[in-house]
């Protein structure tokens, strides 16, 4: 007799998962993601790229567009949703492996949830599966997805969307099975935004949410997808990640018990997750009045698997050419940590990137490769300053504040919602009304209704 596959066990714990085996931990990680991802898209509707991505998903429908007064067809709304949400890459991730799972599993189950006429509780239980099997999949992926070019919020959220919204469907475990089977064809996003700033990396957490409901929906009108959709010889990581010999165990191992979706890790500042401890060794530098012009050179020990990424080609990284090509600039993060203390929205515009003081310093900033940094199981900092006169003032962080080892607080998170709606010209309260509307997935009964989520106003 053979094996069930790795989709087959997942599809069986999805399909008998109870809402009251949820753990408080999972639930409350849930909420703040909805708090965090919300008032993440509300504050980049205006932007340049989310008016793009409003007028090519923007067929009117019902299903709500955060912020907006109208709504849009469940598609074109988790796509608009998911995009802006992920869009300033200030978004929640996972440590083991970045993958943003709440801009791509929050705005899939919200717009299936109301073009479905689903629970609320359903919805709830979609969100905590979903981010489950988004990170979990991380976990097994590591580094490998990166390293082949592709983008895993893009390959492994897909997948989590889809598992989510099959939940909250409340498919059979052979329905998800081939719901996931369906997702791996539906799975995309290559990473060659890198080389000057183009926005492709923004529309993937969107393109993954509105993947999700499609082949969700595919799979509960019987479309097959083939079950060895992880593992298989042409499955989802020979594809995207074949450089590695993927260790399926933490994928299905300790379900229900062990919940990877209340380890999500929330961003003090807005720009690629791995750079976030070094600005916070450069913003405690700044504390020490160190002169810009007395900088002769900056050096970071850096894990070798974010040097692709962040590093290089080192010219590039120190004179990004666009603020979204600041975000994955190290260089540029490190330097705005020196001058600013801060990295929030207002360091990555156009008037930022023109600042020359920044820019001069950036240029000074490189890095050395540590062999025992322990990326991609903990992302740490470290910035080292080197004065004209022979000084030398020097940080490290042992690990990525907002993550598991140091977490962010429900009043943290709230005060990031808060200045992101302000960012936004609209009102700090909702934050407040955001706080309440999340806890009521949990607590509340009744049909799924996001309308509110429209009001949002100046």
């Amino acid at each position: 007799m053979k094996s069930p596959t790795r989709s087959a066990l997942l599809a069986e714990w999805i399909a008998g998962l109870e809402e009251r085996e949820i753990s408080d931990s999972a639930r409350i990680a849930a909420q703040d993601s909805v708090i965090d991802t919300v008032a993440l898209c509300v504050a980049a509707l205006e932007t340049d790229y989310g008016r793009a991505a409003r007028e090519a998903f923007g067929a009117i429908g019902q299903c709500s567009v955060w912020g907006l007064g109208e709504g849009a067809d469940p598609y074109g709304a988790a796509a608009i949703n998911g995009t802006c949400s992920h869009g300033e890459d200030f978004d929640n991730t996972f440590e083991g492996c970045p993958v943003h799972s709440g801009a791509v599993v929050i705005p899939a189950l919200f717009s299936a949830g109301q073009h479905l006429g689903l629970s609320k509780s359903s919805v709830a239980k979609g969100l905590v599966v979903g981010i489950e099997i988004a990170n979990r999949l991380g976990i097994v992926a590591g580094k490998g997805v990166h390293s082949a070019g592709f983008h895993p919020t893009a390959v492994l959220g897909t997948m989590g969307a889809t598992a989510g919204v099959a939940a909250a469907m409340g498919q059979s475990a052979s329905q998800i099975r081939d719901s996931l089977g369906v997702a791996g064809s539906m799975s995309a996003g290559i990473i060659e935004y890198l080389a000057d700033g183009s926005w492709t990396k923004r529309m993937h957490a969107g393109w993954a949410a509105q993947s999700g409901i499609r082949a969700a929906r595919m799979g509960k009108a019987g479309f097959r997808g083939p079950s060895t959709v992880f593992e298989g010889s042409h499955g989802l990581f020979a594809a995207f990640a074949p450089s590695i010999a993927p260790d399926f165990a933490p994928l299905t191992d300790s379900l229900g018990s062990e919940w990877q979706c209340a380890r999500v890790a929330f961003k003090p500042y807005a720009c690629g997750t791995m750079t976030q401890p070094y600005i916070d060794c450069a913003a405690r530098l700044q504390k020490k009045a160190i002169v810009p012009e007395e900088i002769a050179r900056i050096v970071c020990e850096v894990g070798e698997g974010t040097v692709h990424r962040l590093w290089e080609p080192l010219s590039l990284k120190q004179s990004p050419p666009t603020p979204y090509a600041a975000k994955f600039s190290s260089p540029y993060a490190v330097a705005i940590g020196l001058v600013h203390g801060d990295a929030g929205l207002a360091q990555f515009t156009d008037e930022a990137l023109r600042d020359p003081v920044v820019l001069s310093l950036a240029r000074k900033v490189s890095y050395e490769i540590d062999p025992d940094n322990e990326y991609p199981r903990n992302y740490t900092g470290h910035v080292k300053v080197l004065l004209r006169d022979g000084r030398a003032f020097e940080e490290r962080q042992a690990q990525l504040r907002g993550g598991i080892k140091d977490p962010m607080s429900r009043e943290e998170i709230l005060a990031k919602a808060r200045a992101n709606f302000v960012f936004a010209g609209r009102r700090a309260e909702g934050a407040e009304s955001l706080r309440e509307f999340a806890r009521s997935l949990f607590e509340s009964s009744g049909s799924f209704n996001d309308r509110f989520l429209r009001s949002f106003q100046d």
